[in-house]
């Protein structure tokens, strides 16, 4: 079972090499329960099966109920378009089998990461000593920073550890968000938007009129909401952070991307007063799945929160400012080097080929919202801040959209899911991948004619 294969190990390869020749991946169907139980059912037993049989069970049964989220025909939830150096590299790492716990375990790795993080530091305007650590996604990202937000306060303000405190955000957060609030045993002061967009007047207004404002102890805004792309008023919100002593994160897993194009850069002033930031390279950045970006200002206020002790973890731990252990600044221990395909492929292509891709999507966006414009039986319904449209067919139901979206998967023209508006369902285009074209958007909008 642990011995070299060479046969196992060229098959497999050549797998690889076939799904990298597909120009564009399939965007595939969603599988059927029945049919998925009948071709796993007795695979799993005392005794070994044919590696070729068991590879071509999943080329001919596995493979195509995944909805190919790196399509450029991929266009709902947010996508992913993985570079492939990034994807190649990741074999690399997956087959080294990293320990990507602590600096004396995986060194290079680590400092290879680091100098991604450094990197998305500059670009946030965050001070030389920011740090962190790569996450599963932006989900545990969230929950690190939301952590390490509530112990610094509980700290910092002489509160035992399970007195009461709050974290302000807004209709607009995340689900992580909310999620996260209820896993830490933290309460949430819920701040009204307008035009779905929280401001600082927003939440000042919010603190004055709430009853114990002192118990407040951060605030949760957003960098590119996913349902529309909507950038926070970062600068206002850090202004009252400051005045309210609260704790300032910023959940850019979808938009923090956005910060490499100039064309949009003004839009984030004041993230750069930052106490945590999370930005998911597995979405806008060309990571693979699963790779997110956590930063903080005062790393140590992490490492105090999330440091694990035992005996067996003593070796691990030492006093050496330039060891760094990426276990300390997340609610993870073990963990690959997830980091590390980004590294290889930003070290390969180089940062102006990522801000070109991105401005791609941003192009793609404006020019998809003047053709929605410009179409009789559709209506845009917000100018888009980043790369999501959101619009609506005249005169459909929820019903109608859905048989829409599921036509347009089964002739694999697109997959686009509608969503909810201000109690409406609507359609929404969610572009990333530098292949998706205006001619493939003019081709969806035309399906929605009749």
């Amino acid at each position: 079972m642990h011995t070299h294969d060479p046969a196992l190990t060229e098959l497999v390869l050549e797998r690889v090499r076939d799904r990298l020749r597909t120009d564009g991946a399939p965007l595939n169907h969603p599988g059927q329960h029945d049919k998925l139980e009948s071709a796993l059912s007795g695979l799993i037993g005392t005794d070994g099966n044919d590696p070729a049989d068991v590879l071509g069970l999943y080329t001919d049964h596995l493979a195509p109920t995944v909805v190919g989220c790196d399509s450029p025909r991929f266009l709902s939830f947010i996508p992913a378009a993985p570079t492939q150096a990034a994807v190649l590299f990741d074999m690399l790492v997956s087959c080294s089998s990293i320990q990507g716990v602590s600096w004396m375990l995986a060194a290079g790795p680590v400092a290879a990461e680091n100098e991604v993080l450094r990197l998305l530091a500059d670009l946030a305007g965050l001070p030389g000593t920011a740090g962190g650590c790569f996450v599963s996604g932006g989900s545990a990202g969230n929950l690190s920073a939301l952590v390490t937000a509530r112990d610094t306060a509980r700290c910092r303000r002489g509160y035992d550890e399970y007195a009461r405190v709050r974290i302000a955000l807004s209709d607009q957060a995340h689900s992580s968000i909310s999620n996260t609030l209820r896993i830490i045993g933290v309460e949430p002061l819920l701040v009204p938007t307008r035009d779905h967009r929280l401001s600082g007047a927003d939440l000042r207004a919010a603190l004055q009129a709430d009853g114990d404002p002192g118990n407040v102890i951060a605030v949760v805004a957003t960098a590119g909401t996913t349902n529309a792309g909507i950038i926070d008023d970062l600068a206002g919100v850090a202004e009252v952070a400051r005045e309210f002593d609260l704790w300032f994160h910023i959940d850019g897993a979808y938009g923090g991307a956005g910060l490499l194009a100039p064309s949009v850069r003004d839009r984030y002033r004041g993230i750069e007063h930052a106490d945590s930031l999370v930005i998911d390279p597995h979405k806008w950045l060309f990571a693979p799945l699963d790779c997110a970006a956590l930063i903080y200002r005062n790393p140590a206020l992490a490492k105090a929160a999330h440091t694990q002790d035992a005996s067996y973890l003593d070796a691990l731990h030492t006093d050496g400012e330039t060891e760094w252990n990426p276990s300390d600044y997340a609610h993870h221990l073990s963990r690959r080097a997830r980091g590390l395909p980004l590294w290889f492929s930003l070290a390969v292509h180089g940062t102006h080929a990522y801000t070109d891709a991105i401005e791609s999507a941003l192009t793609l966006a404006r020019e998809s919202a003047a053709l929605i414009q410009n179409t009789p039986h559709v209506e845009l319904i917000r100018e888009p801040d980043l790369s999501v449209v959101l619009f609506r067919r005249v005169g459909w139901t929820s019903h109608d959209y859905q048989t829409w979206s599921s036509r347009l998967l089964a002739d694999q023209t697109g997959f686009v899911a509608p969503t909810g508006w201000e109690g409406e369902t609507v359609a929404r285009f969610a572009f990333l991948h530098p292949a998706t074209s205006l001619s493939l958007v003019q081709e969806i909008l035309d399906t929605m004619a009749s």
